[in-house]
């Protein structure tokens, strides 16, 4: 029987290290490479993440970009729920989007990690990180802005995980959601004044 992880603190610490590594693999970075298009920290928006690498124009590696950031917060999930339990799970995926967002690879000045987290909340709960990426996919579509799109999921997904019943998921959907909102800090402010840039322009 595996040890239990709320009190064995090295176990609890070698999860959250692993997740945090895994988080900090910068895929959009890997895949500007990969395909020829420079250092993405220099381009557009300077983020590291998809919707970045899709101002490049390559929707290609704005695709891949999108699976290796989501896949590693889903990884996280699913190996330490795997390997020990639901409490390493939510710690895994909590600092997978830790590593994203700080990741020891670039200086700790990482993406925004909105694909990490919504691979991460379907790892956790598939119909609720599903309920999640609707509600980016709808206020996206309606208003063609990403991280508009981003905010309302993240503020509403506690929401959704209160109603239906999910009340394991709720501290750490208000956890990442708020992570989500501290990072978009200068998004809010753009959106505000009406400067934010739409989905597909450079």
């Amino acid at each position: 029987m595996m040890p239990d992880l709320i009190t064995s603190f090295p176990l609890l610490m070698g999860v959250a290290v692993a997740g945090y590594l895994l988080g900090s693999i910068p895929f959009g970075i890997v895949m500007a490479r990969l395909f020829g298009l420079g250092d993405l920290r220099q381009i557009g928006s300077g983020n590291i993440g998809a919707t970045n690498v899709l101002r490049t124009g390559n929707k290609p590696a704005a695709f891949l970009t999108l699976i290796g950031d989501a896949g590693k917060g889903g990884a996280a999930v699913l190996l330490a729920r795997a390997l020990f339990a639901e409490d390493a799970a939510q710690l895994a995926g909590f600092t997978a989007f830790l590593g994203h967002c700080f990741p020891v690879f670039l200086g700790f000045k990482g993406g925004k990690g909105v694909a990490t987290w919504l691979g991460t909340m379907l790892a956790l709960a598939f119909p609720l990180g599903l309920a999640a990426c609707a509600t980016w996919l709808v206020t996206a579509l309606v208003f063609r802005i990403s991280s508009l799109a981003a905010l309302v999921a993240a503020a509403l997904s506690p929401i959704i995980a209160l109603v239906f019943g999910w009340n394991s998921l709720v501290l750490i959907s208000v956890a990442l959601g708020a992570l989500i909102f501290h990072r978009h800090r200068a998004n809010i402010a753009r959106i505000r004044s009406g400067d934010e840039p739409r989905i597909g322009r450079k």
